[in-house]
Formats: structure tokens, sequence, C-alpha cells
């Protein structure tokens, strides 16, 4: 079983020399038995980031806040070679659900916390990941890494994915699977997942899904939107693309001008073609809601 250690030490800040802040740091060793890891993670408050790390840690992890402010349950166990990681983390928040549902429905504005976690993860190891958040903000980074599977689902967070470098993930990915109910997510580069599916559920938040760049392989999307908006960014034409959507009469389909109609609730560029390869095919439903679709220029 790995060693799970808890660090606690002071950081002087800069430009504040008479003053300390108590952060905190998990770290979860690798075990050499292991060749995969799978990540249940759950942020329900506060400000959330995930990045590829410098060590051979499995997962490292940084906060700075303080320890009445703060609340964690960790396990961890090995099964047929695979490290299964269980992790909460919460803050307290200092504004309610009411709050953050005001926030998006009326346009207040609203200014994120300075308490943060600060999630890293090994650049050769496998995982799954399975992430859900309440209340704040996520910034997850995926360049370099290896993610077998990727399972996101957000209250009234707002998420943003992303590649940096666009450093494509290290193996192939099954499903990239992203849920969205009151909050705002931005899923950018979606080219470099390598995934097979990607599945998109939208209640009442905001989704953006960004496959502006050429794909290296065919992805199949399923998306599903109630009352919220799901915007999608295709690429040049040059890539082939076909649309199904079944949508009511109170909702509203936004087509990009490339898109024609082939069929009955489909549509299609003029690449596209049975046999056709890294086609980007699309399996939308929506009820109550808007879908967008934008094109590069």
């Amino acid at each position: 079983m790995n060693k799970f250690v808890l660090l606690i030490f002071l950081v002087k800040w800069v430009g504040v020399p008479c003053s300390a802040q108590v952060k905190k740091q998990f770290t979860v060793e690798r075990n050499e038995k292991c060749n995969k890891v799978e990540l249940s993670l759950k942020a329900k408050t506060g400000n959330c980031f995930i990045r590829p790390s410098q060590n051979r840690d499995i997962l490292t992890i940084y906060g700075n806040q303080n320890a009445e402010e703060c609340t964690q349950s960790f396990s961890n166990e090995v099964k047929e070679k695979t490290s299964i990681i269980k992790l909460s983390l919460e803050q307290e928040s200092q504004r309610g659900v009411g709050r953050k549902i005001s926030t998006h429905v009326f346009g207040m504005d609203e200014r994120p916390g300075d308490k943060f976690w600060k999630v890293y993860l090994a650049e050769d190891m496998p995982y799954s990941l399975d992430l859900d958040y309440g209340l704040g903000n996520a910034n997850i980074d995926l360049a370099g890494l290896a993610i077998s599977k990727l399972k996101i689902n957000t209250g009234s967070a707002d998420v943003n994915v992303s590649y940096s470098n666009d450093i494509e993930n290290k193996t192939e990915m099954d499903t990239f699977y992203i849920k969205v109910d009151m909050g705002k997510v931005a899923a950018r580069q979606l080219n470099l997942t390598r995934s097979k599916y990607v599945m998109a559920n939208v209640g009442f938040g905001n989704m953006l899904l960004d496959f502006s760049s050429k794909p290296v392989m065919a992805h199949y999307i399923k998306g599903t939107v109630g009352a919220g908006n799901l915007i999608i960014h295709l690429p040049s034409q040059e890539t082939p693309v076909i649309v199904r959507v079944s949508d009511s009469w109170l909702c509203s389909v936004s087509l990009s001008r490339n898109l024609k109609k082939i069929a009955d609730n489909t549509f299609a560029n003029a690449s596209y073609s049975k046999n056709a390869k890294d086609v980007l095919t699309f399996d939308l439903d929506v009820s109550l809601g808007k879908i967008i679709f934008k094109e590069n220029p």
C-alpha cells in the first residue's frame, strides 16, 4: 500500500518578511507494484488546480488553508496493480449556494477567494480521473499526462480544461465525460485528448467544447442540453464533420455556414463522406436550451 504523508510547513511570503502562512502538502508515493492510478477527487468548495508534476510521486497536493478552515478525507488501496485513491477537499465558503445561483442568473459580480488546492500528477503514470466540483473554480491542465479515462462533474463551479504548450495526451483515452449543472465549463484543445468518445451533459449552465484544431483521430461526441447553452468550435472545413440533432420547438440550434442538410435532422460539411477518416461525429439532443456551432475563420 502506498505511503501517505502529511507535511505542514511554513512559507514566508515575498515582501512580507515578518509574516508566514501555513501550507499543507499531501503526497502519495509511487508503489512499483502499481502500473495505474484511479483517482477520485471531490472539491466541494474553493479553487482547485490540476497540473503535471516535476517528480515521480503519483499525487502531490498543496493548499494555503489554515487547519480550522478546511477538512479532508483520504483513502488509498491497491487492487490488481491499480492504486485506488479517494480524496475529498473542502474549505469554509464565504457564500452559500443561493449567492452562486444569483451570480449565474442575474449576473452579479463575483470575486473568487484566494484559497486554493494545487494537485500535481506524475507524467509517466496512466490515470483514470473522476473529478467532482461543487462551488468555486477549477483549472485542469492535462498537457503531457497519460489519462485513459476522464470524468468531470460540476454543480455550480466554473471549470476550465486545457492542454498547455499543445502537448497531447500520452495515451489513447476511452471516454471524456463532462457534466455541468449550474456552472460554466470550457474544454479546450479537445483534439489533444485522443479520446474516442466525448460525452457532454448540460443542465442549466454553459459549456464550450473546442474542436477548433485538426483532430489526430476520429471523435464521437454525444451531447444533451436541458435549459443551458452548448457552444461547439469546429476545425477548418477540411476536417469531415457530421451532425445529428434531436431538438424541440422550445430550443435553438445555430449551425455554421459550412454545415448543410443531408437528411432529416442531419447535417454535414463538404469534406464528409461515409468513407472519410478522422470524422467528427456529433449526436446531440436539446430540450429548452441552445446549441451554437462556430468555425475557424
